[in-house]
């Protein structure tokens, strides 16, 4: 699905992939809606098709990614399939804490938007959608896409390892306030392959920490429930009396296990304060992500453990960048990055520990 700005970029795009058609925004000059080129989208599939694969226009993507989804559709026939997950989102949170505890797919939140860079449905799903989608007021397919699944009873599927990435900056759709948006685990079509057709779903992955715009925040079992829907975000100090943990535990390991070393590293160009909360951050995966595990550990059998392993250290190194704010992000480069990673290694063990 693209716009007629984007329109040689998206041919190339289909190109190279391997898709069959473009949906192009039918009202250019309209206010900016990705909701409304998403109708002409899922309108498109193929007669006697069972599913329905849709790929915005600025991403990338391997060219084993129609195989990929094909294996996945036929493992998971009744599901609705996301193939990309951004890095600062609460979605984000789940896959990152899905991959450390070697989870291949994790159930998305209800009271987030349903990331729609690529995306696979059922084709009697998608015509669900588009009739429930096609008188709303609504300009974000994602958002709408949510609040489609949570009336179902069922969310969205997401691929911990992305083989969709997310490229520029800019956004039609209002978004380029959020700055460099990328996969929460970007993982080579090699890796991906085998996790996604053999590897462990995390169903319910229960309170999930999540950080951005330099905080860190946890997403708690049942909020969606609230009064505003579940959007609000509550910092971490707020939501950890329903953890099981307490702030002087967490405050004392990061006093006696956080590597001075590491966090100064991580201080020099972002401050001591975000380097404290990366830690306290990864510190709250790690532990979360050890009970996790303990609950797959026993599909983990089989699958190749080099690509488990990579998939760990790509979510890892994504907690850093991905936590910093918006106009922050152009500073991490490949030096910054590895003292992220290395930092939140370090938390994500003694989380582990502490479980």
């Amino acid at each position: 699905m693209t716009h007629p700005v984007r329109l040689a970029q998206a041919r190339d795009l289909a190109d190279r992939l391997g898709l069959d058609g473009l949906a192009v925004d039918p009202d250019p000059q309209g206010p900016p809606s990705a909701l409304r080129t998403a109708l002409v989208a899922w309108s498109a599939a193929g007669a006697g098709a069972s599913h329905h694969l849709v790929v915005q226009d600025d991403v990338e993507a391997p060219p084993e990614l129609r195989r990929i989804v094909a294996d996945a559709a036929a493992r998971f026939p009744d599901e609705a399939l996301v193939y990309y997950t951004n890095w600062h989102a609460r979605n984000g949170g789940a896959a990152r804490l899905a991959a450390l505890a070697g989870a291949c797919w994790v159930r998305a939140v209800p009271d987030e938007f349903t990331p729609s860079l690529a995306v696979c449905l059922p084709v009697a799903t998608a015509a669900a959608f588009r009739s429930y989608a096609k008188d709303s007021a609504e300009r974000h397919d994602d958002e709408l896409f949510s609040v489609f699944f949570r009336g179902r009873g069922r969310m969205a599927l997401l691929a911990v390892p992305n083989i969709v990435e997310h490229i520029g900056t800019s956004s039609i759709n209002g978004h380029a306030a959020q700055g460099i948006r990328l996969a929460v685990c970007p993982t080579s079509a090699a890796d991906a392959e085998p996790l996604l057709a053999h590897g462990p779903v995390l169903e319910d992955p229960g309170w999930v920490p999540y950080m951005r715009y330099g905080e860190g925040f946890i997403r708690l079992p049942g909020q969606e429930r609230g009064a505003d829907g579940g959007r609000g975000h509550h910092p971490w100090r707020e939501a950890l009396p329903a953890t099981g943990l307490t702030e002087a535990g967490v405050d004392a390991a990061r006093a006696a296990h956080m590597p001075e070393e590491l966090a100064a590293a991580v201080a020099a160009p972002f401050g001591r304060a975000f380097a404290e909360e990366l830690w306290t951050h990864c510190l709250l995966l790690g532990h979360q992500a050890a009970a996790a595990r303990r609950r797959v550990g026993a599909a983990l059998a089989g699958l190749p453990e080099g690509a488990l392993d990579r998939m760990r250290r790509s979510a890892l190194a994504t907690a850093g960048p991905a936590g910093l704010p918006p106009e922050r992000r152009p500073e991490a480069g490949a030096a910054e990055v590895r003292a992220m990673a290395a930092l939140a290694e370090s938390a994500v063990r003694v989380g582990e520990a502490m479980g």
